[in-house]
């Protein structure tokens, strides 16, 4: 095909060959291609015979020229494909002069790589088949029909500076529910259309089109995910509609950005898209923005928050029959009738590394003032802009492009509009408070008289919504990245005394027991001089062998009695094992008895020859020198015992506990510290006397006795936990947790006026407790005294506040036992809504405030809500997601989530559920994001990752950015095996400005999942910040194996060295240390840490075959080679 010179740059799209192809009149059809771009023919290549295979190798190239100045541009490029129509040559018949063709299929390329940067691609797209085809029933199950393409330019169509500066837009519009019932699919024909405009080049406005949307009568939902159109009409095949890869997946309502995304709308959003009717598009448009488009895309959404999203229908127009070339004029062919306005909240697309968002929006009757007012928008894209649209709104006229000359009448300001058939463009902007809400009874601000827009008016009164997506390729505003991490690990790795190097072999093991036996002969002795000493200056020579005799057994026995002949038998153990292994070469286990009796006497009669060389030599005066440690502080070793408790090692979790004790056993809190942690593992027998010895240390602490009287409770023991409960409260009266528990001891014994007394008391005391906190961050004089004066009226309720005149307060029944009010929790969940919609009085919600977190106080401590908004909070357990809420503002608190927070911090897991079941009920608290945290932390410690999964998607739809929800989703997700979505929930997490409580474990896990994956450099970074925050043996041990994998052997050891230095029992860092030593070339270090992780019992196959293969390869390593 010839090409015309030009200017531009030239696109060729070359069709290599053909799969999996058949005719109509057999499998061995001669067909020919023909490409199509912009509603343009590029050509049709030569009549090829399809093989018997099915195969056809046309080599077709053809091509249309880019020419950014004028005709096809990156717009046309972005939401235009181009189309490949295979057609069958049908043979000729008797007497036909012409050749009959049939179309096969068509096949879709779509142009989007160009735009990434690419100069040119490969790629097998489908050929789909139109209706009728014989390429509906595939030859083979094993292959799809499809065309091998391949696109080219000379060179990249972008610059360095577009690619980096602009970005790609896509607008999806989905449907329109609850249209008005005015809409009906019988009679004249109609057009539903909607349309927006965002800037393309610079500050040109670009409009966007949505069009042909069709009306259905509703009756079921649409099913998800459905896939995305192309915004082009006439397509031959119906497959060949489909965007690839691109789907509507939907989502829950509370996961939206726009206006519906309330627990109280999820009922009217449930019947408008199962019952009512609806128009549906389903199309997904494209538009470049280059990158002054982009800064002005900015700035507008900044300025205007707001964008105008225009809906209107216009009636479709038959041409006659015989007067296809001429446009009829009618009265209707120019009415422009039900125009609506959707707002659509852009803002959050202002949010550092936001793409996308998606929501439902409601449509206002189109009233120039109010759009002006809320977008600062003069023109409508309908009336204004596109009006010679509706002209031209002709069957098989439809997609007419717009008139450059009408665009250029109509717009003001002269600001040019370029052309395209649908396209879109959202600004992100916060929901303004003048936008009626589904909830909300407050009238629309500023709202004009009906009979402005008496057909936009049923939009309103339908409820009428659509439901739009707006993504981007890149976020308009970049993520915050933490500060840049250390380029090398040694700049992380604290300073310490080098170790001492030690020697192995056979000879240092005979030398190691020869200084042990001397060591230990001196010892003895200096006990005996220390016992006889006297005796034997008096008598000198003089003494008899029954004298040494008796001295003798005196010496044995006070050996024995003060422990120190175990000690020194264990001070020469060491030795006695080293020469076992490094002289006898023994280190497994012996076969058979008789084996280890004839070994035994041999290393007796060895020992003991030994012992007399070491015992006939000269003593010397020196010792050898004391081996450098490295001393791990108490908050070390806690970290280390809570590593190994949350990874279930259970076993190292105790020792380090105990190590601690050891260390400082006055320090009550080490004590509570151990308890909590026979807590988590119930032995709650050792957890009481870990409590009630820490009690005996300071008999006024109140959280051991506290702690002691739960325990008591736990052990049913009534009697000691009502004193140990009782005297908390009179040493603490301002205590929340002690009176709250007191009232739940209360509960139990069935002792209801005590229980409103305690609990009363409790809800008294932390109301007093926020309004002191809140009077001191106050300053101004008249919001202090509306505060206390707010308190005084508060303090005539009941004891969660409920204002119905009655002393009773709630009571739960339930069984004593610890693991009873798990069992009525559901139950509780179940019949919350019920509960909470019983009364219908005010609810006084006291509001807190956390210190820990960057805000500011709020001006009202105490705020009345209706009964009814709360009561619907609790029916709906998806509490919506506020679009303009951060974590850290300020969040309700009850006596009873003091009290969950108390026993959560000290692992009194099996008391939490008694407590929730009340939080649960309590007026001022019920279902909560920090309530679902409580309830999905406790099923992951029992191990029921389903119900966990259910509370996490709860909490995170109350607090959609609280960190904790996706930390602990991550630990859910790590837990049950899915690491794919672990790792998702640990960087979102991580990226938060605020952390996670527990960001350690968050690293930890996350770099894990990152060695698991191949991803080191990543894996790298997460365990250098996890180091600097808080190093561990497991944070050194992820750093060096992240550094040995990228073969940073340097700081790959020095990071295993302190690894080992911190816990010298991880065979997993002795295996990294071998291999790190054998790639080195340092032959005895590399078999002493082979040696000791064989001792360790490393249950990592794969690493130790790793470490057998590189052995194997330096030839070393190994002693038992």
């Amino acid at each position: 095909m010839e090409q015309v010179p030009s200017t531009g740059r030239l696109v060729q799209i070359t069709v290599t060959e053909g799969y999996d192809l058949k005719g109509f009149k057999g499998d061995t059809p001669v067909t020919f291609i023909r490409a199509e771009f912009n509603q343009v023919v590029l050509g049709d290549s030569a009549k090829i015979t399809v093989s018997p295979e099915g195969s056809a190798k046309y080599n077709f190239t053809s091509s249309f020229e880019f020419n950014p100045e004028g005709g096809i541009t990156l717009d046309d490029l972005a939401h235009k494909p181009v189309f490949l129509t295979v057609t069958e040559v049908l043979p000729k018949e008797k007497k036909q002069k012409e050749e009959k063709t049939l179309i096969l299929g068509q096949a879709v390329v779509d142009l989007l790589p160009l735009l990434e940067g690419q100069s040119s691609f490969q790629t097998a797209v489908p050929l789909h088949p139109v209706q009728g085809s014989p390429l509906e029933t595939p030859r083979s199950s094993a292959k799809q029909c499809s065309l091998e393409v391949k696109v080219l330019v000379a060179e990249p169509l972008l610059t360095t500076a577009q690619i980096s500066g602009g970005n790609l837009l896509k607008v999806t519009l989905e449907a329109a529910y609850s249209v008005p019932e005015s809409f009906i699919p019988t009679g004249p024909g109609q057009n539903y259309m909607v349309g927006l405009q965002v800037p393309s080049l610079g500050e040109k406005d670009y409009p966007i089109l949505f069009k042909n949307g069709t009306l259905k009568l509703g009756g079921e939902r649409e099913p998800v995910p459905r896939p995305k159109k192309w915004p082009i009409a006439n397509i031959l095949a119906p497959g060949a509609n489909n965007i690839p890869d691109a789907f509507i997946v939907g989502g829950p309502y509370e996961e939206e950005e726009g206006e519906l995304n309330h627990p109280e709308d999820s009922e009217f959003r449930n019947q408008a898209e199962c019952i009512k009717k609806r128009i549906i598009w389903d199309l997904e448009s494209r538009c470049y923005l280059d990158p002054s488009a982009v800064v002005s895309f900015q700035k507008r959404i900044a300025d205007c928050r707001l964008w105008p999203v225009e809906i209107t229908r216009v009636p479709l127009v038959t041409v006659p029959k015989g007067k296809a070339g001429k446009t009829e004029k009618t009265d209707e062919e120019g009415q422009l009738s039900f125009h609506g306005v959707a707002y659509v909240n852009m803002v959050p697309l202002l949010y550092p590394g936001v793409k996308r968002i998606r929501g439902a929006f409601h449509v206002y009757p189109y009233l120039d003032s109010v759009v002006h007012e809320k977008t600062k928008c003069l023109l409508s894209l309908f009336r204004d802009i596109g009006h010679h649209l509706i002209h031209n709104n002709k069957i098989g006229g439809i997609n007419s492009l717009l008139s450059k000359q009408a665009v250029s009448k109509n717009l003001k300001e002269d600001k040019p509009v370029k052309e395209k058939d649908i396209d879109g463009r959202p600004r992100p902007g916060d929901v303004a408070p003048s936008i009626k809400s589904q909830s909300s009874d407050t009238p629309l601000e500023g709202e004009p008289p009906l009979s402005h827009n008496p057909e936009g008016q049923q939009y309103v009164e339908a409820g009428t919504y659509i439901v739009l997506e707006i993504q981007l390729d890149k976020a308009l505003v970049p993520k915050r990245m933490p500060e840049e991490l250390a380029r090398r690990v040694k700049e992380m790795i604290p300073p310490r005394p080098p170790l001492t190097r030690r020697t192995g072999g056979a000879q240092k093991a005979m030398s190691d027991y020869h200084t042990q036996i001397k060591n230990i002969s001196r010892a003895i002795l200096d006990e005996y001089y220390r016992m006889f000493g006297k005796q034997v200056a008096k008598l000198e020579s003089d003494m008899d062998s029954e004298t040494l005799e008796e001295q003798k057994c005196q010496l044995s026995y006070e050996l024995n009695c003060s422990g120190k002949y175990f000690a020194f038998k264990e001070q020469l153990k060491h030795a006695v094992v080293k020469i076992v292994r490094e002289k006898y070469l023994k280190t497994t286990s012996f076969e058979s008895q008789e084996e280890l009796q004839t070994f035994i006497s041999e290393l007796y009669v060895f020992l003991v020859d030994q012992m007399h060389v070491a015992l006939n030599q000269t003593m010397p005066d020196d010792v050898q020198g004391t081996i450098a440690t490295i001393f791990t502080s108490s908050e070390q070793l806690r970290l280390f015992a809570f590593e190994a408790e949350v990874n279930e090692n259970f076993e190292m979790a105790a020792a380090y506990y105990k190590e601690r004790l050891v260390r400082e056993p006055q320090n009550l809190d080490h004590w509570l510290d151990y308890g909590a942690f026979c807590l988590l593992t119930e032995d709650n027998i050792k957890a009481q006397e870990c409590f009630r010895k820490a009690l005996s240390l300071n008999q006024s602490h109140i959280h051991s006795l506290l702690l002691c009287g739960v325990l008591a409770v736990l052990l049913e023991n009534y009697e000691q936990a009502e004193i140990f409960f009782e005297d908390a409260t009179c040493l603490e009266p301002t205590n929340v947790v002690a009176w709250t528990l007191l009232g739940l001891y209360y509960e139990i014994q069935n002792n209801d006026i005590r229980m409103e007394m305690a609990f009363h008391e409790a809800s008294k005391q932390l109301q007093a407790q926020m309004l002191q906190a809140q009077v001191t961050k106050q300053k101004s004089t008249g919001v202090v005294e509306d505060i206390e004066e707010r308190g005084k009226r508060e303090s005539s309720l009941g004891p969660w506040g409920i204002t119905n005149g009655s002393a009773t307060a709630i009571k739960v029944e339930a069984p004593a036992g610890p693991g009873a009010a798990l069992s009525i929790l559901d139950k509780f969940l179940e019949e919350s809504s019920k509960l909470q919609s019983d009364s219908q009085e005010p609810i006084l919600t006291t509001q807190t405030w956390n210190p820990s977190i960057n805000q500011k106080p709020s001006n009202t401590f105490i705020k009345e809500i209706p009964t009814k908004k709360e009561a619907s909070k609790c029916q709906d357990s998806s509490a919506f997601l506020h679009p303009g809420l951060h974590y850290g503002v300020s969040q309700t608190t009850t006596i009873f989530m003091e009290t969950i927070r108390f026993l959560m911090k000290v692992k009194a897991v099996q008391y939490v559920h008694r407590v929730l079941a009340h939080e649960l009920l309590c007026p001022q608290g019920g279902p909560s994001c920090e309530y679902y945290l409580v309830l999905a932390q406790t099923h992951i410690l029992k191990k029921d990752f389903a119900k966990a999964e259910e509370y996490l998607q709860q909490a995170a739809q109350m607090d959609y950015l609280n960190p904790n929800v996706w930390g602990l989703k991550g630990h859910l997700y790590f837990l049950s095996g899915n690491h794919s979505e672990a790792k998702a929930c640990y960087e979102r997490t991580i990226s938060f400005v605020v952390d996670a409580s527990e960001m350690h474990f968050i690293f930890l896990r996350l770099g894990l999942i990152y060695l698991e994956e191949k991803e080191y450099e990543k894996a790298k970074k997460t365990y250098m910040q996890a180091c600097k925050r808080s190093p561990s043996c497991l944070t050194w041990l992820g750093l060096g194996i992240a550094c040995y994998r990228l073969e940073e052997l340097t700081e790959a050891e020095d990071a295993l060295s302190e690894a080992n230095a911190l816990n010298n029992y991880n065979a997993e860092v002795w295996a990294y240390l071998a291999l790190v030593c054998l790639k080195v070339g340092r032959q005895l270090e590399a078999e002493q840490a082979y040696k000791y992780m064989i001792k360790l019992k490393l249950k990592d196959e794969a690493l130790l075959a790793e470490i057998h293969t590189l052995q194997e390869t330096v030839g070393f390593g190994n002693p038992s080679f």
